[in-house]
């Protein structure tokens, strides 16, 4: 329905929402075969924007992934927008760029449900009021970047949970967000990473298996970095056939080797 409604009615932001991001496996014949496909084979262009909640919360397997690996694999020709935004303003910015935009392209947003309720996610109002959604935002915590010897990058809430734990050990770290994954901004990427002339590791962390999430699209667009000298590596949670644990204890013994694998030695 919303689909063809964004067709119809090409001037209004329509958007469909999922409870859970798992919960778009039930439209996964109309992402086939529509939304990722439609301007390839019918030059048909439509703005759908697809909300799914997305974020490894301890709340079990049908709660936690969207798929992130299924669109970027559908991706191709800047057939989609996939983007993961952590703070309002871009959350804001983003959808503004939706509707300017010139042309038409679907877009699919991933997002935690456990930023609705942190401080770090909120946005003063003169960020809402002016600027525009960046692909890539710095760590805003980082004082001295001469000092910082690891750029840690990753997408979504395991960010602040990877500038909280690093913050504790007290680790010369700098953790980048990527928030968009396609079209994927790989020059803007670049540019974050001179910023720290001392860093010689790269790390992409997230918090999905490592069969999961965004690991092996990201490394096929970054791994030429390891030709200018850095030590690329990735941490991800061990292979799985389920999207994520049932065990809450078994959830944050997860989260800790996260942590450990990104922000040690």
């Amino acid at each position: 329905f919303e689909y063809g409604y964004a067709h119809a009615n090409q001037k209004a932001l329509v958007m469909w929402e999922a409870q859970f991001g798992d919960f778009v496996n039930g439209a996964q014949i109309i992402i086939d075969q529509y939304l990722v496909a439609a301007e390839d084979k019918w030059q048909q262009r439509n703005g759908l924007v697809l909300l799914l909640p997305h974020g490894y919360e301890g709340q079990g397997p049908e709660h936690s992934s969207a798929r992130i690996e299924r669109f970027l694999q559908l991706c191709a020709e800047d057939n989609i927008q996939v983007c993961y935004p952590t703070t309002s303003a871009q959350y804001f910015h983003l959808l503004r760029r939706q509707v300017k935009q010139g042309h038409l392209k679907p877009l699919v947003i991933f997002a935690p449900k456990q930023p609705l309720r942190m401080k770090q996610s909120r946005s003063p109002l003169n960020s809402l009021s002016s600027g525009n959604f960046e692909e890539i935002l710095d760590d805003p915590t980082v004082v001295n970047a001469d000092e910082v010897s690891r750029v840690i990058f990753c997408s979504g809430k395991v960010a602040w949970d990877a500038m909280n734990e690093r913050t504790k050990r007290g680790v010369a770290a700098a953790v980048v967000r990527v928030e968009q994954l396609y079209p994927f901004p790989f020059e803007q990427l670049v540019a974050e990473i001179e910023k720290y002339p001392n860093a010689e590791e790269l790390v992409w962390l997230q918090e999905e298996p490592e069969n999961m999430g965004a690991w092996h699209w990201v490394e096929h667009r970054i791994w030429r970095l390891k030709e200018r000298g850095y030590d690329l590596r990735h941490v991800a949670r061990v292979e799985s056939g389920s999207p994520a644990t049932g065990s809450m204890v078994i959830h944050q013994q997860e989260l800790a080797d996260l942590m450990d694998g990104a922000l040690n030695p």
